[in-house]
């Protein structure tokens, strides 16, 4: 990915590996999954796991999710390869970028491990993302990448972990591995439509605001891992993403800047009944008419603005004065405009978490 295309996201929340007693519904779906794996040899068909990792409480464990996760991409864990070691890809363009983010995904493993534990878990996370990195030259590695492979690692394993990744990067990450951001900016833009029909009111809020998509980059980019604190939110919501195909608008919908304690399921349930209420046929043709939209207000703006100086200019010739020619261009200094963009974007994240409350109350 050139230079000028890359995304450059904040340092990650610190991650809750705090466990908490299983709940008794937790319990009974354990048991049923338990015993569906008992009956069916240590397999599951295929729509009934897909229904137990959509349903409340997911997968439940990471004892299960180790041994179904693979099962939800047709990952065959039978034909595993052995990792390489760390030093076969020291010579790669991308190696240097790669142990920089890993080194800075301190916060993403379990606290208090051993250091010798931390060091070959952070070489483990290196070599799996060069892996895929490797075998598929044209897939460009971006950061935030490791937020997602750090997630499978810690639950699977290198070698499941690597065969999940590959599967996923070729699939649902494979717009975001591209040469440039095109097609995930694009991506973005579906938020808008889901918004728009649910609250035509709060989408104009939105779109006066100016905080564009940029802020929902990091869920996209890395399945909520870099943004969410709470491990078990992390998993139990990849349970979710692994049935989307790439296609999280309505989740996006519902998560803005992500306090604690968040309701996953009930929030999960919500985005699920977005998803079938709005098919993504509607959703491209309102991104297209939205886009075409913006098309249009940009001519009128840029029409306005040169008109604008064009006024500027006769008045700044008239009169021997400070004019407003003289004032505007250092009203319009960067902090200005930073100051601006920053406050826009801190009322949408309010805007859109307190939706998802209003949404959470008034979905059935």
């Amino acid at each position: 990915m050139s230079e000028e295309d890359a995304i450059k996201i904040d340092q990650p929340q610190e991650l809750s590996f705090e466990e908490y007693p299983e709940i008794s519904e937790e319990i009974e779906k354990r048991h049923k999954i338990e015993k569906l794996l008992l009956e069916g040899g240590g397999h599951i068909e295929i729509d009934i796991l897909r229904e137990l990792a959509r349903s409340d409480y997911g997968l439940v464990t990471d004892d299960l999710r180790r041994t179904l996760w693979p099962a939800l991409v047709g990952v065959d864990v039978k034909c595993l390869l052995p990792a390489p070691k760390l030093c076969d890809f020291e010579t790669h363009p991308e190696y240097n970028q790669v142990v920089l983010d890993v080194n800075r995904s301190l916060k993403r493993f379990p606290p208090g491990i051993p250091y010798e534990q931390r060091i070959a878990l952070q070489d483990q996370l290196t070599v799996l993302i060069m892996r895929v990195i490797c075998k598929y030259p044209d897939l460009r590695y971006y950061q935030g990448y490791h937020d997602v492979a750090v997630t499978f690692l810690l639950v699977a394993g290198e070698e499941i972990a690597f065969a999940v990744m590959d599967v996923l990067s070729t699939n649902h990450f494979s717009e975001c591995m591209q040469e440039t951001m095109d097609a995930t900016q694009r991506r973005l833009l579906f938020i808008w439509p889901v918004v728009n029909f649910e609250n035509p009111e709060l989408f104009n809020f939105l779109q006066h605001s100016g905080v564009g998509t940029m802020f929902a980059l990091p869920w996209y980019l890395t399945w909520f891992g870099h943004s969410l604190n709470s491990y078990k939110a992390v998993v139990r919501l990849a349970d979710e993403l692994f049935l989307q195909d790439c296609d999280m608008a309505s989740i996006h919908l519902l998560l803005s800047k992500l306090p604690e304690n968040l309701p996953i399921e009930q929030l999960l349930n919500i985005s699920s009944h977005l998803y079938d209420k709005y098919p993504m046929t509607t959703i491209k043709k309102e991104v297209e008419r939205l886009e075409r939209e913006d098309q249009e207000r940009r001519k009128l703006d840029e029409k306005s603005a040169l008109e604008r100086r064009k006024k500027l200019a006769r008045n700044a010739k008239s009169s021997s004065n400070y004019t407003l020619s003289h004032w505007i261009p250092q009203l319009l200094t960067p902090k200005s405009f930073i100051v601006t963009t920053a406050f826009s974007i801190f009322v949408g994240f309010c805007a859109y978490y307190y939706k998802s409350q209003y949404m959470s109350a008034g979905i059935s």
